[in-house]
């Protein structure tokens, strides 16, 4: 990768991969390979972190600078002008993954069947940095995904609908980050860098309800910056009507130290006080929670909160 912040990332410990794309292993693929609990997704979803690759293809390019981001932020543009094939990007990002992880193989904490597991990797968190709806082909490298059976988690800003409402196929969920409860907040916290976003991102909550997947609203709470704001967030999750709210607390880690403070960081207990009056205003069940993660899960249909992973391959591959 010619990347002049390829040494940034490398420090980072993420897996480069072509001209715009990354890995890197998140703390709870090793935590789960090691014999320790696995993520929040797989309490909520059923997806086994030990068997998760975190990628983006969009590494430099991104239509928001959001305050509580913890990842480097080398967003260069909102375009990638030399696109590398999806094929190419799956493939290496299994590689990269799977070079990133080797090290495993000889701890003694990872059992030969988990090892074994991890190396046949069946989910990919498209949700590393960057927006990836920004790659053009991300719908070819979704089907990709499916056809090998790996299943696809796309996390976007929702500041792009046209792409949204185009992509085919769908991912097998689809995470819209909606952190900016007013026009105001939502310039102020997510930084957009298109003149356009709050309204392209209230097409996007718009658009939702058409989509034929499975829908996450994303709530990343900043304490006295954009929450409660309750009432503001159940107008927006109506519109949206999603099948899943997920409301995480925001983490003073990473970059976001220099932009925001250890106050900012809500409670466990605030974001659970916060999610059951949300319930409550949508009809929504509260269903789930992590407290070390500091998120709850609020589902239409608790029933269908954990995902059937042997059904979704045969759909896919009939």
């Amino acid at each position: 990768m010619n990347n002049k912040y390829a040494e940034i990332y490398k420090k980072q410990h993420y897996g480069l991969v072509g001209k715009h794309s990354a890995v890197k292993v998140c703390h709870y693929t090793k935590s789960e390979l090691t014999g320790h609990e696995g993520c929040y997704k797989g309490t909520f979803y059923g997806i086994n972190s030990h068997q998760c690759i975190q990628m983006t293809p969009a590494l430099n390019s991104c239509t928001e600078g959001c305050s509580f981001c913890w990842r480097f932020q080398g967003f260069d543009s909102m375009h990638i002008s030399d696109e590398d094939d999806p094929e190419f990007i799956l493939e290496e990002s299994i590689k990269a993954h799977k070079k990133l992880i080797s090290g495993f193989k000889g701890n003694p904490n990872v059992t030969k069947e988990k090892w074994e597991e991890a190396d046949n990797p069946r989910h990919i968190a498209i949700s590393l940095t960057g927006e990836p709806t920004i790659y053009s082909r991300l719908g070819e490298f979704i089907d990709l995904c499916h056809r090998k059976g790996i299943s696809t988690f796309v996390v976007t800003n929702g500041t792009l609908p046209m792409v949204l409402e185009r992509l085919d196929p769908l991912p097998t969920q689809l995470y819209v980050t909606t952190a900016g409860p007013t026009k105001e907040i939502f310039n102020d916290l997510l930084n957009p860098v298109i003149g356009n976003a709050w309204e392209n991102f209230n097409k996007t909550l718009e658009l939702l309800p058409s989509l034929d997947t499975r829908k996450v609203i994303r709530h990343t709470l900043v304490k006295d910056v954009n929450m409660p704001f309750v009432e503001e967030y159940t107008i927006m999750d109506r519109t949206a009507d999603p099948d899943f709210i997920e409301s995480k607390g925001y983490v003073h880690v990473g970059q976001s130290i220099t932009r925001l403070t250890t106050d900012n960081m809500p409670s466990h207990d605030y974001i659970v006080e916060f999610s059951r009056e949300l319930a409550k205003n949508l009809g929504y069940d509260f269903t789930s929670e992590r407290r070390d993660s500091r998120v709850t899960l609020l589902s239409k249909d608790p029933s269908k909160a954990k995902i059937d992973f042997s059904t979704i391959k045969a759909s896919i591959l009939a």
